[in-house]
Parts: C-alpha cells; structure tokens; sequence
C-alpha cells in the first residue's frame, strides 16, 4: 500500500506545498463508505461542511494507521552499532497516539522504554519510532506494550528490556462510564528487568511506581 508521506515541498515559484500520497484506490472506496455513514448517522451530506468530510476522513484514516506499512524489526536494525555498553539507556515520555480496536476511539499516552544493551545499540529515535509503528495501528494498550518489548528484546538481543505505557482512554471518558481522569498504565519487562532492583532502577528513572 502506498501509504501518505506528510511533508513539505517547493513549488516551482519557490515557495512551499503540502506532499501527500496515498493510496488512490484505498482512498476512493474509504471515502465512499464513509459518505454512507454519514448519512446513516442523520446528516445532510451535501450541506457545505461536509462536501469534503468523507475524503478528508479516509486520508485521516490512512495516516492514523500507516504503522501496518511499517516493520518495526527493520527500523531497530537498520542503526544497530557495537558498542561495550552494558548499563540501562531510556527513553522515556514517548507521545504516542493510537486507536482502542474496540470502538476505534483514541487512547493517548507516553511510552518509556529501557533496555540494557550487550555488545550492540540502537539510534534513539529508533525506539521512538518502534513506539510508532506499532501504536499506529487499530491496538489495545496491552498488546502494544509488549510488541514494543519483543521488538526490542528479539533484533537487539539486549540482557533486557522494560516497558511502561500510561494512557488516557476517550473510550472511557467520551462513552461507556465516562470516566474523564482515569488512566491506564501497563508494563512489560524481559531479561534482567524481570530482577526487583534492576526494574525499580528503572522506574525510579521514569518517576513512575507500579503497585
């Protein structure tokens, strides 16, 4: 799928445009779906505001899950570096935005993710984009956390990996029991992190205590 590259580009007069690509075929039958739920949900869909709804939808949609075009073991390989670096690297506070599969409403959050290398590293923003490649798609929060650990654990081979996610749910606050404070954290640990001292190093770290 050729999924959209938001980006900026030069016109001929110099100045700026807006790139994107998508999926010309993906795009035409989202937007028609879409025009049909709007009418279903009661809405007029010839009136001004929502002439161009359904494709500004559809390419919304695509974007929200390009992650299913992305594969997270070729992005963490592609920078891996030997490095005799045996002590915890983090990066915490990850933005990621991802869709509930339940009822396809965002949950929005920070991931923080630890591993302690052996014998290789990765770029940092490796990890960040290993966040999203798997958060954008159709997820829930506990799997997500765990795809990110095995990712991890499986192409860097590391002594361990940790992972914390803390979301906000607009499942939870904009239906069902509209509860608008809750937050859900989750976590995940392989390798040394499974060791008390070597998990509560790293929670200490990310300012986060797991009950």
């Amino acid at each position: 799928m050729e999924i959209l590259n938001n980006g900026i580009g030069t016109d001929p007069d110099g100045g700026f445009m807006k790139v994107e690509r998508y999926n010309a075929e993906s795009t035409e039958k989202m937007a028609y779906h879409y025009k049909e739920i709007l009418k279903l949900i009661g809405e007029n869909v010839d009136r001004e505001g929502l002439l161009n709804t359904p494709m500004r939808v559809a390419k919304a949609m695509q974007f929200l899950t390009h992650g299913y075009s992305l594969n997270p073991d070729d992005i963490v390989t592609s920078a891996i570096f030997e490095e005799d670096y045996k002590q915890m690297v983090i990066v915490k506070d990850i933005e990621l935005f991802s869709m509930c599969e339940h009822h396809m409403i965002p949950f929005i959050g920070k991931a923080h993710v630890a591993y302690i290398p052996d014998k290789h590293i990765t770029g940092l923003s490796k990890i960040a984009r290993v966040v999203d490649a798997y958060a954008r798609r159709l997820q829930i929060q506990e799997r997500l956390t765990t795809q990110i650990k095995d990712t991890l654990q499986r192409t860097l081979r590391p002594l361990g990996v940790g992972v914390v996610i803390e979301a906000k749910h607009l499942c939870m606050a904009m239906r069902g029991v509209q509860k608008q404070s809750s937050v859900t954290t989750t976590s995940d640990f392989s390798g040394a992190f499974m060791h008390q001292e070597t998990r509560n190093e790293f929670l200490s770290l990310i300012g986060h205590k797991l009950s």
